[in-house]
């Protein structure tokens, strides 16, 4: 059972920087793959990245290719999502999950999910 808390939303303007943490209880946080999910206004929830149990590996949806980085430090059973050159697009809730599928992108690859963080990008 892991348990993920997602926080760093808030309202910024196009252009800013925001950078979202999602921290996980348990002892078994390096054991799982993590990923970061958002959902907007009226849509489905979209795939934005992940990262392997190692870090090594990273998968980013193309929407936010160059502006957004996933790391983590299993140290601190902590994963984050660096948000650059926010656009109003951008708005959505944004959820950690953790899961065990190498290079997941779908929800249903997804074990654990948080409860999601706000972030708001005025244009």
């Amino acid at each position: 059972q892991v348990q993920l808390v997602e926080s760093g939303g808030g309202l910024v303007q196009a252009g800013d920087s925001l950078r979202l943490s999602c921290a996980a209880s348990g002892r078994t946080f390096s054991s799982y793959i993590m990923g970061w999910f958002r959902q907007a206004p009226g849509k489905e929830r979209e795939f934005v990245a992940s990262v392997a149990r190692s870090g090594l590996s990273i998968s980013y949806a193309d929407s936010v290719k160059g502006r957004f980085t996933i790391s983590r430090d299993n140290a601190k059973n902590t994963v984050y999502l660096q948000m650059n050159s926010l656009k109003p697009d951008d708005t959505a809730v944004y959820y950690c999950a953790a899961g065990r599928t190498y290079q997941a992108i779908r929800e249903s690859e997804y074990d654990y999910w948080g409860q999601g963080t706000q972030v708001t990008v005025s244009s």
